[in-house]
Formats: structure tokens, C-alpha cells, sequence
């Protein structure tokens, strides 16, 4: 029995291919590190090591998602290798922030104050294209224009026509279509490549909130307006399908879209004795006439900051006034359907205070995954469970923190001190996610300006606005390089 085991091995060595699937499962167990080395000890190990198997399974496994369009055909310019290395490189330069790792623009042009600015072609936290870090950012300004810039390059690519000043902006980046409002209640959609202007539409509102979507292959953008309705526009041509009253003789300044895109939830920051609203987004898409819209009241009053679960259908947290003090509460929302009607039903998961320090006029509230809150007020910011246990707390910033941008890899606080904190995700065994502070980027001189209003990132860069004491906002853009 002995002797023939042995003339089975010698055979079975005379088999490439068992070989090399022999290596392909042992390597398996390796660390990414280990496998390179391995990979130079002889031939045979380094075929086994350059398995696209390998590599395809350290992608799935650190980041559980993967754009994987951008590699085509499995050529060695985008491998999954190189597509693994390239992206740990570029993800070690954005969590350092060392000097050399990123390079640093001023957007200089607009002659007044920027009021928001959007990516248009962006690098998607989601799904990033790692061999391309090109992206357009389109801003709006109280100087009545539209400009769209490159980043990486510093340059202005375009820049609509003077109009009255605007108040809001937003994109659609797979349509790539921009949408702006003045302060008149006109509504334009302009071609995110050249600028042209396709559409307009008046709400005769000096306040309007814009929210875009797409439902499938159609596209809806919901305006809130300074008297309390709610108006929903079809196609970039901005065909009006519906329009409803949520808080009626108060501006519509919270408009959200749940992640399954089932539900528009719309609020005031203004009373503090009005609960927001949730709407079945059907319902303003799609309205059957002579019915009203399918709406219900949220049960809390004084409402300051909301957001979606991003990785529920229709989870949602509030920032509100509790008994007594702050709170932050969290509801299901779904649809229940009888045999003569549908009702919304709004049901509690979790409610827990806020014991913050100080509080802010400007509360900021984002999420990540399921089960992580992010809050910002004042100069503090706060990690929570979906329970309410507090998993990290900051108060870096000397002054007031302005604006916020949350993803999968880090987050990205602005202030008025004139400098981005950049604090990366690390999970742990026992609570959950965390952060860990990393570094601070700075935007310039307290001289000419007052401190960043606003923040935006994609995978590879972070854009902020910074306010000039001139009159004339400039945007930074810090673009990362792999």
C-alpha cells in the first residue's frame, strides 16, 4: 500500500495542471503581501501566483464590490492584479495625505458666492474606475452662472449664460445633465459636455430645493418650493406631473429619495411644531387622477437633519426635538396594502438622546451601511450605532463644522476654521464600524477668505468651496492619483 502511494505522487507530478491547481488553492490562504513574494521563487510559482482567480478573490474580499466594466478583457494593462495594487496605492495616498500623494487646484471664476456645486462625471465611491481620474464638477453661483471645471486639470470647461442669481444646483451624471434654480423659482436643465441650456420651467418660488432621480430608465426631478409644496417634473424637458402642499406657509428645505427609490421624504427646518412628511414616490410619477398623493406625517416635530439608510430599502434616521432635548430617531417606512385602499405606515426602530456638548444651528446627519449614524454639530463630530451607543467622537476643528461628505472609505468634514478632516472607516470585531482621524487638508488664507461652506468627494478626489471676503468664492479640488 505504501510503495504504490508512492508511485501515485510520482505520477501525479508529471501533471502541470494538477500542479499549478495544487498551488493556485495553497496561495489561497496567503496574504496579498506573501503572494507576491512567492511569486518570485520559480516559474511554476510564479504562474500559480498570477492566477486572475487569485487576485479577482483579494478584490471581493477587501472591498465586496468591484467596478468590474473597467477591466475588459483580462490583457496585463487591467488585470486584477494590477486593478488590486493599483487601487491599495491609491486608497494608502487618500488615508496618508501625505505631501506629493495629491495635488491641489483653485477654481477661480465665479464673482460671487458659490451656492452648491455637484460632480457631473465623477469617480463613484460605489463602482470606481480606477484607471481614469478625470472628473467634471458643475457649480452654481449667486452671480447668476453655471460653470463646469477639470479638476485635475484646473479648468474651466464651460459657463452658462448670465441669469438672476442662483440658489441651488444639482446633477444627473448618467444622463449627464445639470439642473439649476434662481432666485426668481426658475428651474433650467442644461447638457453637462457643452452647456447648452435644454429646458425651463417656473415655480414663482425665491426658494427652491431640488431632488433628481431616476425610476428605472425614467427620470424625475422633485422641487421643493418657499410655500410649502412639492412639485414633481418629468424628462429633462421638465413636464410637470403632480404637485402637493407638505408644510404649508414654510420652505420645502429637506427633500430625500429612499435608496429604493419607493419614497420622497419632505420637511422644514423653520417650525419647529410641523412633522416632515413621507410620500409614495409613485404617487407624484404617476398620480391617478382625482386622487391625492399617497403622504404621511412622521411623528416627530422640529426636525433638523434626515437621512437614508443607504443600504435599506426605506430606512430612515431624523435629528428632532425629544421631550426634553435632541433626538435621533430611526423608522421603517413601508406600504400596506387592503383590498379597498393603501396605507403608509411609519414604524419606530430605535430612538435614543443626543448629549452633545454644544449644538449648532447647522446639524449634519449622514449614514453608513445599515447600522452607522454620522452627526456633526457645532465643532463636534459623533459616530452612533443604529442603537444608539457611541462609537467615536471628534472636536478637531476650532470652528464650526460647515459641511460633511460620508462614503464606504472615509469621511470628510469642512469648516469654517478653512481646513478638510479627512477620517477613514476601520471595522472592529466588537462594535462595528469606526473612524480614525487621519490628517487635515488646508484651503489657503484666513486673509482673503472666511473658511470652507461646503465639501464633495468622489473615489479620488475632494472639492470644497471656500468663502472669499471679496465677494467671490473659489473652489479647491485635492485629486488623489494612483
Amino acid at each position: 500500500m505504501r510503495g504504490r502511494n508512492v508511485i501515485d505522487v510520482n505520477m501525479d507530478l508529471h501533471q502541470p495542471q494538477l500542479i499549478a491547481d495544487c498551488l493556485i488553492h495553497t496561495f489561497s490562504f496567503l496574504p496579498e503581501e506573501d503572494l507576491i513574494r512567492a511569486s518570485a521563487v520559480c516559474k511554476d510559482w510564479n504562474e500559480a501566483a498570477e492566477s486572475p482567480w487569485l487576485w479577482r478573490r483579494f478584490c471581493l474580499q477587501r472591498w465586496s464590490f468591484c467596478n468590474l466594466s473597467v477591466l475588459g478583457s483580462e490583457q496585463e494593462s487591467r488585470s486584477w492584479k494590477r486593478y488590486f495594487l493599483r487601487r491599495c496605492h491609491l486608497e494608502m495616498k487618500m488615508a496618508k495625505g501625505s505631501s506629493g500623494g495629491y495635488t491641489c487646484k483653485s477654481l477661480r471664476g465665479h464673482t460671487g458666492r458659490v451656492v452648491g456645486f455637484e460632480y457631473l462625471q465623477g469617480n463613484s465611491a460605489q463602482h470606481p474606475d480606477i484607471w481614469n481620474s478625470s472628473s467634471t464638477v458643475c457649480s452654481a453661483s449667486s452671480d447668476g452662472t453655471v460653470r463646469a471645471w477639470d479638476i485635475q486639470k484646473g479648468q474651466l470647461l464651460w459657463c452658462s449664460p448670465v441669469q438672476s442669481p442662483l440658489t441651488a444646483i444639482v446633477s444627473d451624471e448618467r444622463r449627464e445633465v445639470v439642473i439649476s434654480a434662481d432666485c426668481e423659482g426658475h428651474v433650467k436643465t442644461w447638457r453637462g459636455l457643452t452647456g447648452q441650456e435644454v429646458a425651463s420651467f417656473s415655480t414663482a418660488s425665491t426658494h427652491c430645493a431640488l431632488l433628481q432621480y431616476n425610476v428605472n430608465s425614467n427620470w424625475f426631478l422633485t422641487v421643493g418650493t418657499g410655500r410649502g409644496s412639492v412639485c414633481t417634473l418629468a424628462d429633462p424637458t421638465l413636464t410637470q406631473k403632480s404637485s402637493v402642499v407638505v408644510c404649508d406657509g414654510f420652505k420645502v428645505d429637506m427633500l430625500l429619495v429612499s435608496p429604493d427609490r419607493k419614497w420622497i421624504f419632505a420637511g422644514t427646518k423653520d417650525s419647529k411644531d410641523l412633522s416632515p412628511k413621507v410620500i409614495h414616490t409613485e404617487s407624484l410619477t404617476s398620480p391617478s387622477e382625482g386622487e391625492d398623493p399617497l403622504c404621511q406625517s412622521v411623528p416627530v416635530t422640529g426636525c433638523q437633519a434626515a437621512v437614508f439608510m443607504p443600504t435599506q430599502p426605506a430606512r430612515l434616521a431624523l435629528v428632532h426635538q425629544g421631550p426634553w432635548d435632541k433626538a435621533l430617531t430611526v423608522f421603517d417606512v413601508a406600504i400596506q396594502k387592503t383590498k379597498y385602499k393603501s396605507e403608509i405606515q411609519v414604524q419606530q426602530v430605535e430612538s435614543f438622546p443626543l448629549t452633545l456638548t454644544s449644538w449648532s444651528s447647522r446639524v449634519l446627519l449622514a449614514a453608513k451601511d445599515s447600522d452607522v449614524l454620522v452627526l456633526a454639530a457645532g465643532l463636534q463630530l459623533r459616530v452612533y450605532s443604529l442603537k444608539g451607543a457611541l462609537l467615536a467622537s471628534f472636536e478637531e476643528h476650532t470652528m464650526p463644522i460647515s459641511s460633511m461628505c460620508v462614503d464606504s472609505f472615509r469621511v470628510v468634514t469642512a469648516s469654517q476654521d478653512l481646513s478638510l478632516r479627512v477620517l477613514t472607516w476601520r471595522s472592529d470585531r466588537g462594535p462595528g464600524w469606526t473612524l480614525e482621524s487621519q490628517y487635515h487638508l488646508l484651503g489657503g488664507s484666513h486673509t482673503v477668505s472666511r473658511g470652507f461652506t461646503a465639501v464633495a468627494c468622489d473615489y479620488a478626489s475632494i472639492v470644497a468651496a471656500a468663502e472669499g471676503k471679496d465677494g467671490k468664492d473659489v473652489l479647491k479640488a485635492y485629486s488623489f492619483t494612483s
